[in-house]
C-alpha cells in the first residue's frame, strides 16, 4: 500500500516505522497530512489515526496514585493544591546521604528555612556549607562504629556516593524536574516530570550508612538527632535491628511520623520488617507503566519481553549487538553453561530453579555471557517485578527478561532450526490502564509479623519496583521496598501540612483506612508470588496507598502516642555486659490497641475488641458498619451505627469475635466498613484459630 501511495519502494521502505502483524494488521509510518488522507481512502485501511505523544508526568508513581502535577494541560490535584505541595514539611531521610547537585534538589523558588528548624550542616572534604540550601536544609553523617574498612569507600560528608539515600530523598521530596525544560529519563525510558510526593517539602539529610554498612548506632543517632532538629516526618528505607523500633518510638511521641521499608524477602510469610505499632511499614506494589522489549527471532516470529535495554549511541554497527541478528542459543540448565561457547551470540537461559528468588540465577547467567563475549542474555523467571538488573548486570549487552511460557517457545524454534538467529530491539516505556496495576511486587516481604503477631503488617502498600528517581546527575530505575517507604513518607508530608493538628496515629490511620484494595479495573488487588494469588492484610496491609482519599478520611482512629507505653511494659534488663529495653509484656491485651486493623493470632473462644473513632469530615454525619468476617469466624459490631454532631464527635464501637470451628487453623481475613454516601473507612481484620500454644503447622 505504501509503495502504491508513494510510488517508491524506497521511500515507502523509509517511511514505515512499526509493522504490526501478531496482535492485529497494520503499520506505523511518516506521512505528510495529504498522503495520511489518501492512504485513509484505500478499501483495505479501516483507519489512520495521528500517533500521539504519550505524556508521563518519580515521572509515573505519583501520577498513578492521583498526585497529578500542574502541567500546561491540566491543574495540579486537589491534594497538592490544598497542601501547597508539602510546603515547609521537613522530610528527615535516614540513608547513604543525598547528592546536592541533582536537579531534584533545586531550591530555585524557596522561601527562608522554616524557623523552627535547629539541624545542623556539618561539613566535609567533598560537601561544603553552599552544599545546605533552603531545599536541603540540614545534613549530618555518622562514623563513629563504622569499620575503616567502610569508611574508605565512601566519603566522610553527607555526600551520596551509593545512590541510595538520592533516590529515596528525590521520590519523597524531590523539587520537580523536566516541567518547562528536559524530562527526567533513563536513556529516554520512562521520561517524563520526575518530583516527589511532596515536591515543595525540605528535606533533611542523616547519612547513617557508609558503602552498604549501617548499624543500630548510627540509627539511633539519626533519630535522635531528628527529633532534636524539628523534622515532621522520618523516611527509613532500610530494616533495623530490634532496638531502633524504641527510637522510632521516642520520635512518634514527639510528633513524628515514622515511616519504614517493609523487607525485601517476599514472597515468604513472616519476613516484614519494623513491625512496631507506632510506625507506618510498607510494601511494595508495581504501577501501570511496563517496558516492552521485542525479540525477533530468524523466522520473523516476535516475542515480547522486559528489560531496560538502550541502544548505546555510535556503537559501531559491524559489531556483534543484539540488536542485530544473531546466533541464538538455548541453554536448558545452568549446570551446562560452562559448555557453551555464547562469543557473539544471545543465549537464552531456561531458569530450572525454582527458588523464590532467581536473581541469583540471572547474575551468574548475565556473567557469563558478558565475559564469554556473548551479545544478550533472554533469561527465563516467574515474574519480571525488578529490571534494574538487565542494567546492572549486562555492561555491553542486551538483557531481557521472559515468562517461562515464551522462553520455550523461543528454544523451540532454536531447536528446530539449522541456524538460529534472533535480535532484541531496544526497550520501549508503556503507559497504560492496559498494564495490570496495582500489584503487590514478588520481593515485597509478607507478614505476619515475627515479632507482634497481633499487629497486622505491613500497613499499607506503595509503588516500588522499577521506580525512577534521581542518582547523581541522572535518574535510574530502581526496585524495592526502599522505594515504597518514600512514597508514603512524601504522602504523610501532605498530610502534615495540611492537618498540621494531626498525631502519627491519625495520619496513618488516614493512609491505611483509605488504601485501596481493588485496581483500576474495580478486580482485587494481586500479589506475585508462587504462584500469583489475590492480596490479603499480609501482603498489603489496608490496600494500596491512596493519597487523595487519605487527605478526607471522614473517621480516623487515633493513639495517643504515650498509650503505646500500657501496652509495652519496657523495663532495663540486663545482658552481658549491656542493658537493653525488654518491651515484650503487656499490661494489656494488645489487639485493644486503638490501630486501624484488628489481628487475633491466637483465637480459642468468643472475644470483644473496643474501637474508638474520630470524626474529622463533615460535622453531622451517619455511619453504618458493613461486616466482612473471616472464614470461619462469627463477627459483630456494636452499635452497626455512629452518629457524630457538634458534641460528639469521638464515638466507641466493640467488635464480638466468635470461632465457629474448633481446631488448629491457618489465618483468615475479613474487613470492617464504615460508610456513608461520601466516604469509606475499611479497617482488615485476622484471626487464627487455636487449640494449642507454638504449634507449628509447616513440617
Amino acid at each position: 500500500m505504501l509503495g502504491t501511495l508513494l510510488q517508491s519502494k524506497e521511500e515507502s521502505v523509509a517511511s514505515m516505522v512499526y509493522h504490526y502483524k501478531h496482535g492485529f494488521s497494520g503499520f506505523a509510518a511518516m506521512l505528510t497530512q495529504d498522503q495520511a488522507t489518501r492512504l485513509a481512502e484505500f478499501p483495505e485501511v479501516i483507519s489512520v489515526k495521528p500517533s500521539r505523544r504519550v505524556r508521563t508526568t518519580t515521572t509515573r508513581s505519583w501520577d498513578f496514585l492521583g498526585l497529578n502535577y500542574q502541567s500546561s494541560h491540566t491543574p495540579a490535584s486537589e491534594l497538592l493544591q490544598m497542601s501547597n505541595f508539602g510546603e515547609d514539611v521537613i522530610i528527615g531521610v535516614v540513608d547513604t546521604g543525598i547528592w546536592p547537585e541533582s536537579r531534584s534538589f533545586s531550591d530555585v523558588g524557596y522561601g527562608p528555612v522554616p524557623a523552627r528548624w535547629k539541624g545542623e550542616c556539618q561539613t566535609g572534604p567533598d560537601w561544603g556549607i553552599n552544599n545546605c540550601s533552603r531545599k536541603i536544609i540540614g545534613a549530618r553523617f555518622y562514623t563513629a562504629g563504622v569499620p575503616d574498612e567502610y569508611l574508605k569507600r565512601d566519603s566522610l560528608s553527607p555526600r551520596d556516593h551509593y545512590s541510595h539515600g538520592t533516590h529515596c530523598a528525590s521520590t519523597a521530596a524531590g523539587s520537580a524536574v523536566g516541567v518547562d525544560g528536559e524530562e527526567a529519563s533513563f536513556h529516554g525510558l520512562a521520561a517524563g516530570v520526575a518530583r516527589g510526593g511532596a515536591p515543595r517539602a525540605r528535606i533533611a539529610v542523616y547519612k547513617s550508612i557508609f558503602a552498604g554498612y549501617g548499624d543500630s548506632a548510627t540509627v539511633l543517632a539519626a533519630i535522635d538527632d531528628a527529633i532534636h532538629d524539628g523534622v515532621d516526618v522520618l523516611s527509613l528505607s532500610l530494616t533495623v535491628p530490634y532496638e531502633n523500633s524504641y527510637g522510632a518510638l521516642h520520635a512518634v511521641q514527639k510528633g513524628i511520623t515514622v515511616v519504614y521499608s517493609a523487607g525485601n524477602d517476599g514472597p515468604r510469610p513472616q519476613t516484614v520488617e519494623d513491625t512496631s505499632p507506632w510506625v507506618l511499614t510498607v510494601a511494595a506494589s508495581k504501577i501501570d507503566r511496563s517496558f516492552p522489549t521485542v525479540i525477533t527471532l530468524g523466522n520473523k516470529q516476535q516475542m515480547v519481553g522486559q528489560s531496560l535495554y538502550y541502544q548505546v549511541k555510535n556503537i559501531n554497527s559491524s559489531s556483534h549487538t543484539a540488536s542485530n541478528f544473531t546466533k541464538l542459543i538455548c541453554a536448558q540448565s545452568h549446570e551446562i553453561l560452562h559448555q557453551i561457547d555464547v562469543k557473539g551470540a544471545i543465549l537464552v537461559c531456561l531458569n530450572d530453579n525454582d527458588a523464590i528468588n532467581p536473581s541469583d540465577d540471572f547474575h551468574h547467567a548475565a556473567k557469563y555471557v558478558v565475559e564469554g563475549g556473548g551479545s544478550g542474555l533472554i533469561f527465563a523467571q516467574y515474574t519480571t517485578d525488578t529490571l534494574s538488573s538487565t542494567v546492572a548486570y549486562c555492561p555491553g549487552i542486551a538483557c531481557v527478561i521472559v515468562d517461562i511460557y515464551i522462553s520455550r517457545r523461543i528454544c523451540q524454534y532454536a531447536f528446530d532450526s539449522s541456524s538460529p538467529t534472533a535480535k532484541i530491539e531496544p526497550t520501549r516505556t508503556v503507559m497504560s490502564k492496559d498494564v495490570l496495576a496495582s500489584k503487590v511486587a514478588s520481593f515485597s516481604s509478607r507478614g505476619p509479623s515475627a515479632d507482634y503477631p497481633a499487629f497486622i503488617k505491613p500497613d499499607v502498600a506503595a509503588p516500588g519496583a522499577n521506580i525512577l528517581a534521581a542518582v547523581g546527575d541522572s535518574y535510574v530505575t530502581k526496585s524495592g521496598t526502599s522505594m515504597a517507604a518514600p512514597h508514603a513518607a512524601g504522602v504523610a508530608a501532605l498530610l502534615k501540612a495540611l492537618h498540621p493538628d494531626w498525631s502519627p496515629a491519625a495520619i496513618k490511620s488516614a493512609i491505611v483506612t483509605t488504601a485501596h484494595v481493588t485496581d483500576g479495573h474495580g478486580m482485587p488487588i494481586l500479589a506475585e508470588g508462587l504462584p500469583r494469588k489475590v492480596a490479603d492484610p499480609f501482603d498489603y496491609g489496608g490496600g494500596n496507598i491512596n493519597p487523595c482519599g487519605a487527605a478526607h478520611p471522614g473517621l480516623i482512629y487515633d493513639i495517643d502516642p504515650h498509650d503505646y507505653n500500657k501496652f509495652f511494659q519496657c523495663a532495663n534488663v540486663k545482658e552481658g555486659i549491656s542493658a537493653i529495653a525488654s518491651c515484650n509484656t503487656t499490661s494489656m491485651p494488645e489487639y485493644n490497641l486503638n490501630l486501624p486493623s484488628i489481628s487475633v493470632p491466637d483465637f480459642r473462644s468468643a472475644i470483644t475488641v473496643s474501637r474508638t473513632v474520630t470524626n474529622v469530615g463533615e460535622l453531622h454525619s451517619v455511619y453504618h458498619v458493613v461486616v466482612q468476617s473471616p472464614t470461619g469466624v462469627k463477627m459483630e459490631v456494636f452499635p452497626d451505627v455512629l452518629v457524630f454532631d457538634a458534641a460528639n464527635k469521638v464515638r466507641k464501637f466493640e467488635v464480638k469475635l466468635s470461632p465457629i470451628w474448633n481446631f488448629q487453623g491457618g489465618y483468615t481475613f475479613g474487613s470492617i466498613t464504615w460508610q456513608n454516601d461520601r466516604q469509606v473507612v475499611r479497617i482488615p481484620v485476622a484471626t487464627r484459630i487455636t487449640i494449642q500454644d507454638f504449634y507449628a503447622d509447616v513440617a
